[in-house]
């Protein structure tokens, strides 16, 4: 079964596509708080060739496009054209002030940070994180602390964050300001830019890109042919982490992401995962995406995606049933949560299985199809296009 039949793009059609796209990387360059390293690109065949459609990837929270360069050359070699857009505000620096988060109301958060100001206990906390230069975020022990202390100076927190962690809860727009759905209208404007390209689009996405990409095929499920979801962020994995990255906002506490020279507020985290689990996984994006082939890769070595909501995730949708794919690795392939890229060390893994991946990838965005055997295979499938090594 084919997803998608082959197209032949017109010098036209690719010229208007590649004018949208160049017009909107331009307006990111002229922008002052432009990010090196960190600006959209795409790879489009030459007009007159048929290409088997465009893919869409969305590369992962604080990361950069070329996060994900070899799946995508891999896919372009092999007939696609490709679009890499960077989510919500990540082409540019300063995420306090240009990515998506959730931020506490002034009327209550300024009480708040007067009261942390007066607490001696939090104050020498603080001042001891922020003088450590090697700390990427506080440690488990360090978080459940926090999150006593913060209850104990203000023990309203408890009813705020309630309305944070509850599904449509209408105490949310009275406690909080948000930005979450910035993640789907960005995706949204880019995807526009594929309008004069023919053919069909599939969307590809990795951590919080994933969510993305679920994000925008539920919204565009009349041209999207296809989804593939790495390790996608629907919730924070991990109720003590997730409380902790809802009560840790007001703080003004910051974490060290995949960029090593950027730090950004953990209220970027809470928009995060509010788009995931308000917006991915709301009832009218499941009933779309039932009807859209996805395909869901999971690792059991997940330190930031919670496992368990997406495979709650997969059943809503339809599961097996219904098209769609599913595959876990299990702990003893030691394939960690940024499991795209064979460089990419977390947690001092990185994943051994990449290249069967790209081909299971291939062949679901190709047929609707993935071979679970060949997921766990470090050997790659001979009748699928060979994935050049690092």
């Amino acid at each position: 079964m084919n997803i998608a039949a082959e197209t032949i793009p017109t010098l036209e059609q690719i010229n208007q596509t590649k004018s949208a796209i160049d017009a909107h990387i331009a307006s990111l360059n002229q922008h002052p708080d432009r990010r090196e390293g960190a600006m959209p690109y795409y790879l489009f065949h030459e007009p007159g060739r048929p290409i088997r459609g465009t893919v869409m990837i969305f590369h992962g929270f604080s990361a950069r496009p070329h996060q994900m360069w070899r799946l995508a050359d891999y896919l372009f070699q092999n007939g696609f054209n490709v679009y890499q857009p960077s989510i919500a505000g990540h082409a540019l620096m300063y995420p306090d002030r240009n990515w998506a988060q959730v931020d506490l109301k002034p009327e209550y958060a300024e009480p708040l940070k007067d009261k942390v100001q007066k607490d001696p206990v939090l104050q020498t906390f603080l001042q001891n994180f922020a003088h450590n230069p090697t700390a990427t975020r506080p440690g488990f022990m360090q978080q459940m602390g926090l999150i006593a202390r913060l209850l104990l100076i203000e023990p309203q927190l408890l009813d705020i964050v309630k309305s944070l962690e509850s599904n449509n809860d209408p105490d949310f727009d009275r406690y909080f300001t948000s930005s979450h759905l910035r993640y789907l209208t960005e995706a949204q404007a880019r995807f526009a830019e594929l309008d004069a390209m023919p053919g069909a689009v599939f969307t590809v996405g990795l951590s919080v890109g994933g969510a993305v990409a679920l994000g925008l095929a539920a919204s565009r499920p009349e041209r999207v042919r296809g989804v593939v979801a790495y390790a996608p962020l629907l919730k924070i994995y991990g109720e003590q982490r997730r409380r902790y990255v809802n009560l840790a906002g007001p703080l003004d506490i910051s974490e060290l992401g995949w960029d090593e020279k950027l730090r950004f507020p953990v209220g970027c985290l809470t928009a995060a995962d509010r788009f995931g689990s308000q917006v991915v996984m709301s009832d009218e994006s499941v009933r779309s995406l039932s009807n859209i082939p996805t395909f869901l890769v999971l690792t059991e070595n997940e330190d930031a995606a919670d496992i368990e909501t997406s495979q709650d995730f997969y059943q809503r949708i339809g599961g097996e049933g219904e098209g769609h794919r599913f595959f876990l690795y299990p702990s003893e392939d030691l394939v960690p949560h940024p499991m795209v890229d064979p460089t990419e060390v977390s947690q001092n893994m990185s994943n051994r299985f990449w290249q069967s991946l790209y081909q299971e990838t291939f062949r679901f965005l190709t047929t609707g199809r993935a071979n679970m055997t060949n997921l766990g295979r470090i050997e790659q499938d001979p009748g699928l296009p060979i994935v050049p090594g690092v």
